[in-house]
């Protein structure tokens, strides 16, 4: 079995600890805890892993947040995924910081990350895990604390909630999407 896992952020070290770069930092601790790197390819940086007979591949976009569905379609026909194998780990404003909940599809919900995925995709039909960052903005700020490092006490929490995350996309591809929700969403 074959999946491929996309982390959605921006590149640049301008953007490195910035919240809406989670689903990078999510595959760079799992990265770092099970001795795998990336390598930059065309469109993405490019690992693979293979654990408990799945062949995982991971991208974190090069194409900026905005045309993330470029990247995925792209590595989806290159590794011969299947739409159910994809998995799209994701900020979420809507989920108090360091809630994380794993779906099997469902709307892009304003974020410009999922709505490109979508167009491209032409559906909604894969699965995400979101990753809560909160939503303490002042109204019309939204661009700014999504770009914003996260807090101190953010930053505490922020290792616990990553391995957690990880745990979850692994969870994906050897136990399936059911029992991933069943027993990690909150």
């Amino acid at each position: 079995m074959k999946y491929l896992i996309a982390g959605l952020g921006n590149i640049g070290p301008e953007y490195a600890l910035t919240r809406h770069n989670v689903g990078f930092m999510v595959l760079d601790r799992l990265a770092a805890s099970n001795g795998f790197t990336f390598s930059f390819e065309k469109l993405a940086f490019v690992a693979e892993w293979k654990h408990k007979g799945r062949q995982f591949y991971f991208i974190k976009p090069t194409t900026f947040m905005n045309l993330s569905g470029k990247a995925i379609r792209y590595y989806m026909d290159q590794f011969k995924i299947s739409p159910e194998n994809l998995l799209v780990v994701v900020d979420e404003l809507q989920l108090e910081f360091g809630t994380l909940r794993l779906k099997p599809k469902g709307s892009h919900g304003g974020h410009n990350g999922l709505r490109h995925i979508e167009e491209v995709l032409g559906n909604s039909n894969y699965s995400r895990l979101r990753f809560g960052i909160g939503n303490n903005f002042p109204r019309g700020r939204q661009v700014d604390y999504v770009l914003k490092a996260f807090s101190k006490d953010e930053m505490v929490e922020l290792p616990i909630f990553l391995d957690r995350a990880g745990d979850m996309v692994v969870s994906f591809c050897t136990l399936g999407i059911q029992a991933t929700m069943n027993n990690y969403n909150q």
